[in-house]
Formats: structure tokens, C-alpha cells, sequence
């Protein structure tokens, strides 16, 4: 019955055993578990998936084999009310009507009143001019018109809100992608300081033959493995506009993946702030402090930024400017303390360079760097790295 399932769990690179087959259907034949399309998910993925690494791979399986089955995975068992992200009605203005519209003043005008709203409110609201709701002419919701709002949730419409604020579900990058090329690889390895460390555990074939040839008997030689002692810092920017340059991004992970043994790598979603995290599936549950990285990991780790800087350029100059929560401090601030933290930093953009004088937030970025902001090609990765080795004052 899932012997399809299993050609393409394989052909994913997910390894499905005959034995592994056996056991989800001696799980299925003795009732573990719920006859639920969620319930049979989190089974199968517990039976084939081995690797975190692997679990959205297997997820695009799932999706593609049994498709048409909703699953809502991490989702409690209640009814939720979906309308809330979703548009009931487009509403649709005269003119006339438009012009009663009014804007509602300044940003931090719009943002203390949206903060008062939200701990007023207490169900949800469709159309009107005060509440956070869907199709009226409220500054704040989805679906509506106002000429100064703020977007929550569902799809944009009229193209006019200042900010938007919605929950996003992003996925991890695949750490065990293998590259198509090795241009990559080749760019971060201009990023080298040798140093062998740790245990003797690699055979000294020199020192061997020179003792054996002096002792006259087998005198082995071991030394510590060489690697590269570099440290470095890797800050993904993921979700959004990002999407289309998972590819890419992916392939500069697994490269630094095998390249660095000091790596230690973090997502974040358009500007640094307070929190960043390593599981996409877990953001808003597992994250950690940036104060906490800039206090554990020292001044000699390089630091590298990778995103679009393709933003609403409230996201980086003001508190609150966060499209996904309120954020006390600016990006701004963020960005000064990591680069002043961290002298050996860069940014890679994967935008093509001609483009990025077309977005403000694009400027405002590359003017915090210090102008070390590259284009994620192969001239640009041997320019970051070039950037990256020398000395830093």
C-alpha cells in the first residue's frame, strides 16, 4: 500500500528499509495511534526520519504522495478560527468613501494605538473603523482599505500599509545538500589558518619512517589533525523574499559546513534583533538572546550576514519596526553592536548588485557595514573573504 511512498522517500534521500516499511504497518495493525491524517504523519516521520536534517524533505514527500490531506502539524486539537488570516470580503470603496479615509498620524501614533487595540480587543471583528479585523476601513487588519495601515495576516490588497505584520512559517536549510558546484567551496577556502589541535589521532608518516630508519624497529608517530582554525559566525536570513535564494544559500551552508569545524550558524528574518534562533520550526519557542552570543563567542570569530537587506526601512530605523513582534530596540542598534563585537564582518546579498540601488533598506544595510556588503557570487565571496582575513584595527 505505501511502496510508493517509500520509491519516494528514497529517491529524497531518505533512507525507507524494507524493515522499516514493516514496522510503521505493525504500528498500523496494532492501533498506536489515531486513524488521523495527523497522527499517521508524525508516525511515518518517526519511523523513516533519523535526521532533523531530513525533516523537511520529508515533509515535501509527505505532502506530495498523500496530497490532499491538511495535516496541522504542532496545532492544538480546538478549532481554529481560520478567518482571522484569511479575507471574508473585499471591500470595496466609492470614491466618496475614500476621501472620509483618514490617515491616522505618525508611525509611533500608528504603533501605540495598534499596542492599546490589541490589549483591548477580545474576539474577532469584521468590518467597522476602530478594531483589528478584516474588509473595513480600520488602519489595522487585512483585507481593507485605509491609506496608512498596518497588515495583519491574510494578503495584501491595496499595497498601502506602512507595515506588515504576519506569521510566517519558514524551513530550515539542508545542512547535508550537496553542491553543484565547487566555486563555493573553493571561495571559502581563501578564509584558512591552519593550526593542528586536539589529540594525537593522525599517523606522522615522515616522523614514522625517520624513527623507524634510526631505531631500527617500527616506531610510529602520531600528531593532532590539522583543520582550519577559523571561528566563524553565520547569520541566515530566511523566510519572505528570501525564498527565492534557498537554493543558493543552501549550497553556501553546506559549503561553510564542511569547510569550518569553529562554526556555529543562526537564522533571523530581514534585521537583526534581540533574538535569533536555530530551528525554523521552533522560532518563536527556542530562541536565543543575542546578547547571550555576543558575550559567549569572542572577538576573534568572523562574522557573516546573509540576506536580501530587502525590507521596509522602518524594519532597521525604529522600535517596533519588526514585521513579526515589538521590537524594543531598532535594528540599527543591533547591527552597530555585532559589527562593533565583531571587527571581521561581511554581508552577502544574493539580489544582483545593479538592483541594489533601487531599495532604500539595500543602502541603509551596506551604509551600516562600512560598505562590506557583497553579491553572493564568486567574485563577491572571494572580495568578502578577502575582506574577512585581513587586519582588523
Amino acid at each position: 500500500m505505501f511502496f510508493n511512498f517509500m520509491d519516494e522517500l528514497r529517491a529524497a534521500g531518505i533512507t525507507a528499509s524494507l524493515k522499516e516499511h514493516l514496522v510503521l504497518l505493525e504500528a498500523l495493525d496494532k492501533d498506536v495511534i489515531q486513524r488521523t491524517p495527523e497522527d499517521f504523519y508524525y508516525l511515518s516521520r518517526a519511523t523513516f526520519v533519523k535526521d532533523e536534517g531530513l525533516l523537511d524533505r520529508f515533509d515535501q514527500v509527505f505532502s506530495k504522495v498523500f496530497k490532499g490531506i491538511e495535516t496541522s502539524y504542532g496545532m492544538e486539537e480546538e478549532d481554529i478560527p481560520l478567518e482571522w488570516l484569511k479575507a471574508v470580503a473585499e471591500k470595496y470603496l466609492s470614491e466618496e468613501e475614500m476621501e472620509k479615509v483618514k490617515a491616522l498620524g505618525s508611525w509611533d501614533e500608528i504603533m501605540e494605538t495598534l499596542k492599546e487595540r490589541l490589549a483591548e480587543q477580545e474576539k474577532r471583528h469584521q468590518g467597522g473603523s476602530k478594531w483589528i479585523g478584516t474588509g473595513g476601513t480600520s488602519p489595522y487588519g487585512n483585507s481593507g482599505f485605509n491609506p496608512e495601515g498596518v497588515r495583519i495576516g491574510g494578503e495584501g490588497g491595496q499595497k498601502k500599509a506602512i507595515k506588515v505584520w504576519d506569521k510566517r512559517e519558514f524551513q530550515n536549510l539542508d545542512h547535508t545538500k550537496q553542491l553543484g558546484t565547487r566555486n563555493i567551496k573553493v571561495a571559502l577556502r581563501r578564509l584558512r589558518r591552519f593550526a593542528r589541535e586536539g589529540s594525537a589521532d593522525e599517523l606522522d608518516i615522515n616522523s614514522t619512517i625517520n624513527g623507524t630508519a634510526k631505531q631500527g624497529w617500527l616506531d610510529i608517530h602520531m600528531r593532532p589533525e590539522r583543520h582550519n582554525a577559523v571561528k566563524l559566525l553565520l547569520f541566515l536570513d530566511v523566510g519572505g523574499s528570501m525564498d527565492p535564494f534557498v537554493k543558493i544559500c543552501e549550497e553556501l551552508f553546506s559549503a561553510a559546513n564542511s569547510e569550518f569545524k569553529n562554526l556555529e550558524f543562526f537564522y533571523f528574518h530581514n534585521c537583526i534583533y534581540e533574538g535569533v534562533w536555530k530551528d525554523n520550526r521552533r522560532r518563536f519557542s527556542e530562541r536565543t538572546n543575542t546578547w547571550d552570543i555576543l558575550h559567549k563567542y569572542g572577538h576573534d570569530y568572523k562574522l557573516i550576514f546573509v540576506g536580501d537587506a530587502s525590507m521596509s526601512p522602518y524594519e532597521i530605523t525604529h522600535p517596533g519596526g519588526s514585521v513579526e513582534h515589538f521590537n524594543e530596540e531598532a535594528g540599527v542598534t543591533w547591527l552597530h553592536r555585532m559589527t562593533n563585537t565583531y571587527p571581521a564582518t561581511a554581508w552577502l546579498n544574493p539580489v544582483p548588485e545593479k538592483q541594489w540601488g533601487y531599495s532604500q533598506s539595500v543602502k541603509i544595510v551596506k551604509e551600516l557595514m562600512n560598505d562590506r556588503m557583497y553579491p553572493l557570487t564568486l567574485t563577491g565571496l572571494s572580495d568578502a573573504m578577502k575582506e574577512l582575513t585581513r587586519k582588523h584595527g
